[in-house]
């Protein structure tokens, strides 16, 4: 008898915790469902009661080491020190230039203003060089570096050292980056243990930002940069910008405008053409043309009234012929005029994207190219020998 008491009171208890359970945890559960909120047997066992779902907050920590991200890099990030045979003014105010590592082989580069050749006579540049260089790489190994030459172009210098199998680095499309990415500048310090570190935005892109020190684009010098916004920006001269995946977008560079210094990066695949050229041994081959523009865009036109919205406008603000055109050089000598309209050269369209700069660095001083210019509304085709 008391063991069939006690199995009626445990049925008893147990239904009575079930049917609680049920109540209060299990039936809200499933009317607050899509398929049991229909029926009205689940919708009145929710009426006052609150459901509280369980929501998990997932943390997902954004590798923003500077450190980590440049590991790859740092290899590829070089020293280059001026080496001079006496106590002099120039010795008292050294300071390390930033390079990095362009081919296994050793060849260097880095921005002139750097090392300080960015005033030299570029035909002269090796007449003039009477300082030694030094590179130091990764270990502290150090060697001499012999003088390769400067890029007229896009400012950029290169050396050679005596050294194999190095870490060359890697270099991403820069047409691939949008402005507000995140990227970090990696440089050399003094000491050399450390490289020093830098993170900031890819804050714009202006293409047609001429590197030249002059308010109009010139033929000779590279157009279309990279903005940024990194402090100290002096401290990573020839140093690359790297993504979060630890590609270079960029060379750090510098000119002066208006008695001001203002800082860019050289795109990538500026950078690649650049190399290009040192690697076939073809760095001194560059083209002139000898006139003063302005890149077209839509604004422009809308704001001048201009009918062509694409090419490149000789131009000079005092409307002076020979202030837009140089004497002696081979757009005189062609014949073009201020006020054309450069649209063509040979082949391809002058636009944002392809500027007359970029496209002339492609050729050879001697080339003769056919250039198509809008001159008074009418199409004409002139011949240049660059």
């Amino acid at each position: 008898m008391l063991k069939k008491f006690l199995f009626l009171f445990s049925i008893v208890i147990i239904s009575g915790l079930s049917g609680i359970i049920a109540e209060k945890y299990l039936f809200p559960r499933l009317a607050s469902s899509d398929f049991f909120s229909r029926y009205k047997f689940f919708q009145k066992s929710v009426e006052n009661v609150t459901v509280i779902n369980k929501t998990e907050q997932v943390y997902i920590k954004e590798d923003s080491s500077v450190r980590k991200i440049s590991d790859s890099v740092a290899s590829s990030v070089v020293g280059i020190i001026p080496i001079s045979s006496q106590l002099d003014e120039k010795t008292i105010s050294f300071k390390k230039g930033t390079g990095v590592i362009v081919t296994s082989d050793g060849i260097i580069m880095t921005f002139a203003s750097a090392v300080g050749l960015d005033t030299l006579d570029i035909d002269k540049a090796k007449e003039k060089i009477t300082k030694k260089y030094k590179v130091v790489i990764a270990g502290n190994n150090v060697y001499e570096a012999e003088f390769l030459g400067m890029d007229s172009w896009s400012n950029l210098v290169f050396f050679k050292i005596n050294a194999s199998n190095l870490p060359a680095i890697s270099f991403g499309n820069s047409a691939d980056y949008k402005p507000g990415e995140k990227i970090i500048m990696l440089g050399e310090s003094f000491s050399q243990e450390e490289k020093c570190f830098s993170s900031g935005l890819l804050s714009g892109i202006n293409p047609t930002y001429n590197i030249s020190e002059k308010s109009l684009a010139v033929a000779e010098k590279l157009e279309g940069v990279f903005e940024v916004d990194f402090p100290k920006s002096e401290n990573f001269l020839g140093a690359p910008a790297v993504d979060y995946s630890g590609q270079t977008l960029g060379i750090l560079g510098e000119t002066e405008k208006n008695r001001k210094k203002e800082f860019f990066l050289i795109p990538s695949q500026k950078v690649k053409l650049v190399i290009d050229k040192v690697i076939a041994k073809k760095m001194e081959e560059n083209p002139q043309l000898g006139i003063y523009y302005i890149s077209l865009s839509k604004d422009y036109a809308i704001s001048n009234e201009l009918k062509n919205e694409n090419g490149a406008l000789i131009f000079s603000p005092s409307g002076q012929q020979g202030l837009a055109i140089l004497e002696g050089t081979p757009a005189q000598k062609a014949g073009l005029k201020l006020g054309d309209i450069i649209v063509k050269v040979g082949e391809t369209i002058i636009d944002l994207q392809n500027n007359l700069s970029g496209i002339l660095y492609q050729y050879r001083k001697g080339d003769q190219v056919e250039f198509t210019v809008l001159r008074n509304d009418a199409e004409m085709k002139i011949m240049v020998i660059l």
